[in-house]
């Protein structure tokens, strides 16, 4: 019974946001959803065991902290889209010259996401056969780096872009249904006293919090809101950034919160733990969300792809066309590939991300300090010096879940 409430509300929830007029032609929904789709992306799938396996039943605690920091660094962000982006182009200072250098930092995370994304769809396509091979994992990603990567040289990603609508519906709606799913098992646990935290190692040591720190990427995402310049306005993307945050907020801490009671020692090394812990919660679970993360995966990896093009191109003011950007992209992507493996790569990822967020806090905090004494705020000042510092130790000391 309770699969088929699952798989009703997966079809319910996805059919709704893919035939909805009201939400296609809402601006503010489209605005939202980008954000949104990305921070629920990959990082929702692989939370909830990588943190088991480092924190137990601190997970949520850790959760909570994660996005606290990732909250503080959209709110620097969105401070530089209502204040910096207006003389972004005007004036060629120190800040302008920050900025600049933040865009090519982001375009190299971008290059190890895409890595991520493919190396995590690989990962899900082999635990769903049954097979374990780094080998054949590499040659996987390796296999979808090559066609993304041709497509993009030879006729652009636009039409594999489209895929994006699909894949997004399918992953909220399979999000809603897990969520759904849990609920629904913790209440049945509770209602025949049986619900119980696990027995699983609690404590944090200094390992443990690098460990953490190497996984902001499960929570990043919110900063595409930052080049969404030429489809909405300022105040709609600072809105909608700061709603997509707090909306993703509320469904990590709700999921950790439910998945905590499936938590079991040994799941820190194995990203598609998500497969195997959600099982005893119903049968129809790890196959819907196999599913669901093959196509996120792709789509995520297509749309980071598209905007390292976009950003190597933008950066070079035209020198490096997008379509040698794909190819400049291949190329790094499948070194990264055969040089690392999928936990790693989220250490790296997160470590890259870090960086580009400890930059647009810098952005923040000289712009914040360049205004007139009227508009100074002391303590918005230190908390971009804060989060600065903080991104700043994520990149220098994260560690990858190994």
């Amino acid at each position: 019974m309770l699969s088929a409430i699952i798989i009703a509300v997966a079809l319910v929830v996805s059919a709704y946001l893919l035939t909805s007029k009201q939400l296609s032609s809402s601006s503010s929904w489209r605005a939202t959803v980008t954000p949104l789709a990305s921070i629920m992306g990959s990082g929702f799938l692989v939370s909830a065991p990588l943190l088991a396996g480092i924190v137990g039943n601190l997970a949520v605690v850790s959760m909570g902290l994660l996005l606290v920091v990732a909250y503080g660094v959209g709110s620097a962000i969105r401070f530089n889209i209502r204040h910096f982006e207006p003389i972004e182009n005007q004036l060629h200072g120190h800040v302008q010259r920050l900025a600049f250098l933040s865009r090519l930092v982001l375009a190299v995370a971008y290059f190890i996401s895409v890595t991520y994304y493919l190396q995590l769809l690989s990962a899900f396509v082999l635990n769903a056969l049954g097979v374990e091979s780094e080998l054949a994992s590499n040659l996987i990603t390796s296999v979808l780096l090559i066609s993304i990567g041709v497509v993009g040289i030879w006729r652009g990603l636009e039409r594999l872009e489209t895929i994006e609508k699909y894949a997004v519906s399918l992953n909220l709606g399979m999000i809603a249904a897990l969520l759904v799913g849990l609920a629904a098992y913790n209440a049945q646990l509770a209602l025949s006293g049986e619900w119980a935290l696990p027995a699983v190692s609690s404590s944090m040591d200094l390992h443990d919090l690098r460990v953490l720190l190497g996984l902001l990427i499960v929570v990043q995402g919110f900063e595409t809101s930052r080049y969404l310049g030429s489809h909405h306005s300022a105040d709609e993307r600072i809105t909608t950034m700061r709603r997509a945050q707090l909306i993703s907020a509320l469904i990590y801490l709700l999921f950790i919160s439910l998945a905590t009671v499936l938590f079991r020692d040994g799941l820190q090394a194995d990203v598609t733990a998500i497969i195997e812990m959600t099982a005893p919660v119903a049968v129809a679970l790890p196959l819907l969300i196999s599913l669901a993360a093959v196509g996120s995966q792709f789509s995520a990896a297509v749309a980071d792809n598209s905007g390292a093009g976009g950003l190597l191109e933008e950066s070079t003011q035209g020198k490096l066309p997008v379509r040698y950007g794909y190819l400049l992209i291949l190329l790094t992507t499948l070194a990264l590939t055969w040089e690392t493996n999928v936990n790693s790569i989220i250490a790296y990822a997160s470590r890259a991300f870090a960086l580009y967020y400890m930059l647009q806090c810098l952005v923040a905090l000289a712009v914040s300090r360049d205004q007139g004494p009227q508009h100074r705020a002391p303590l918005r000042q230190l908390m971009f010096c804060l989060l600065a510092v903080i991104c700043g130790l994520v990149f220098a000391v994260g560690l990858p879940s190994e």
